[in-house]
C-alpha cells in the first residue's frame, strides 16, 4: 500500500514537469505570458513554431504514458488509473507553479493509449477529424474529454475506470472555460503556428 501511495505521488510529481516552460525558454519565450497564457503544447505551437509546440506535446504525452505504464507494472489496472489521473492532475495543478498548469489533454491522451487502447483511437480519430474541419484544437479537445467516458463505456470498461476517466474529462473541460467562451462569440484562435 505505502509503495503504492509513493508511486502515485511520484507521478503526481511527474506531471508537474514544466515541458512548455523548458522548450519555449530556449527559444526565449515564456508561454504563460504569450500567446493564450496557457502552458501547453498549442500555446508554444502557435508562440514559438511547429517544433516546439511538437516537442511539448510529446514530452507532456510521456508524463501520462509513463506514470500509466509503471502503476500498471507495478500493481494492475487501478494503479494504473491513479497514476494516470495522478499526472494528469500534476500537468493541470502543479504545486511547483502556484497550481497554474497546462489543460491536460496531451498528459491524458498519453495514459489513455497505454490503458485504453481502442478507446484511445477513437479518441484521436475524432480530435484529428474535428480538429481537421474546423482549425480549433480546443474543440477537438473537450469533445474527446466528453467522449472518452462514453468510449469506455461502449467498450465494456469497469465502473471506476468510467468514472476515472469522466473525471479527468471534467477537470480539462473546466480548464478550457475560455476556450468554449470564445467557441461560442465565434473568437476562438485557429491552430496556425508562427
Amino acid at each position: 500500500m505505502l509503495v503504492n501511495v509513493v508511486l502515485v505521488a511520484a507521478a503526481y510529481l511527474l506531471g508537474t514537469f514544466p515541458s512548455a516552460h523548458l522548450v519555449a525558454g530556449r527559444v526565449g519565450m515564456d508561454p504563460t505570458k504569450e500567446g493564450s497564457g496557457n502552458p501547453g503544447a498549442t500555446n508554444v505551437y502557435r508562440i514559438a513554431g511547429r517544433r516546439p509546440g511538437v516537442v511539448v506535446f510529446f514530452l507532456d504525452f510521456l508524463k501520462g504514458l509513463v506514470a500509466a505504464t509503471a502503476g500498471l507494472a507495478l500493481d494492475g489496472r487501478p494503479l494504473g488509473v491513479a497514476c494516470w489521473v495522478a499526472a494528469t492532475v500534476g500537468h493541470v495543478v502543479p504545486v511547483t507553479r502556484g497550481l497554474k498548469g497546462g489543460k491536460g489533454v496531451a498528459t491524458s491522451a498519453g495514459g489513455a493509449v497505454v490503458l485504453f487502447p481502442l478507446p484511445a483511437a477513437g479518441g484521436f480519430a475524432l480530435f484529428f477529424l474535428l480538429a481537421q474541419l474546423t482549425k480549433n484544437v480546443s474543440l477537438g479537445s473537450i469533445s474527446v474529454a466528453l467522449a472518452m467516458p462514453l468510449l469506455l463505456v461502449l467498450t465494456g470498461r469497469p465502473a471506476n475506470e468510467v468514472w476515472g476517466t469522466a473525471a479527468l474529462g471534467l477537470l480539462i473541460v473546466a480548464r478550457h472555460h475560455r476556450n468554449i467562451r470564445r467557441l461560442l462569440n465565434g473568437t476562438e484562435s485557429s491552430w496556425s503556428a508562427r
